[in-house]
């Protein structure tokens, strides 16, 4: 029986790319997966699929940076299962790229928004039923310009910087308190709609698919890894 098997987990960003193939492989391997985004078609896409295939899924439409939608989230998760053991925060905006002192401030406002303040509103929501889990997981999903800055990404690594320290922080304050475990993943080089939209001359035959992300962060779960834990996939 599969790790995963009757676990409860979240995925936000569920609707394509990475978010979509790991909420199918922890469905695959047994969990009950929530999955958010704020198209619900595309949400149905992803839940048929992983009901195509034997697994379970609920879908909750929303978008992470509308004020109390991660409360009520955290509210219907509360009530129907009073736990949850995997979280993986995917979700994330690009943002346009652009030097930095060309940055619009409206839309570096949505960036931070969304990759920073949303994922803190995740983690303080969800801090209780991460801890009622007798294996409470939290996956952050990064890049590489979070840690290693590169001309033009400004607006979007320092999102990603203060995102890591973020989830690095609430990953030592529950140390020894909890048997919470918080790792960073940086997915690399994939085929996603977002790496089309940043290198839109690339060839997306020369990356590596989403499931392989997939595939690794499955692993990493099974694998019972520090918290502070960082997987850097090539």
């Amino acid at each position: 029986m599969s790790e995963m098997q009757g676990r409860i987990a979240l995925v936000t960003g569920a609707s394509r790319g990475i978010g979509a193939a790991i909420a199918e492989r922890l469905a695959a391997d047994g969990a009950h997966v929530i999955l958010t985004a704020r198209t619900a078609k595309d949400l149905e896409a992803v839940e048929q699929r992983i009901f195509e295939a034997g697994g379970n899924a609920t879908i909750a439409p929303l978008d992470l940076a509308e004020a109390g939608s991660i409360d009520r989230l955290a509210a219907a998760v509360r009530e129907r299962w009073g736990r949850l053991d995997t979280l993986i925060m995917n979700a994330a905006m690009l943002g346009t790229l652009t030097p930095v002192p060309m940055i619009d401030a409206a839309e570096f406002n949505r960036v931070l928004t969304l990759n920073v303040l949303a994922q803190q509103a995740l983690i303080s929501s969800f801090d209780d039923l991460l801890r009622a889990s007798e294996i409470g997981r939290m996956i952050v999903l990064t890049s590489s310009v979070g840690a290693r800055p590169r001309a033009y990404w400004g607006a979007y690594g320092a999102s990603k910087a203060a995102l890591e320290n973020l989830a690095l922080s609430y990953a030592e304050e529950v140390r020894n308190l909890s048997s919470l475990r918080i790792a960073i993943v940086d997915p690399g080089r994939t085929r996603t709609a977002m790496r089309a939209k940043a290198y839109p001359g690339e060839d997306p035959a020369t990356l590596k698919l989403p499931s392989v992300v997939a595939d690794q962060i499955a692993e990493l779960l099974r694998s019972g890894f520090e918290t502070g834990h960082r997987l850097v996939i090539d």
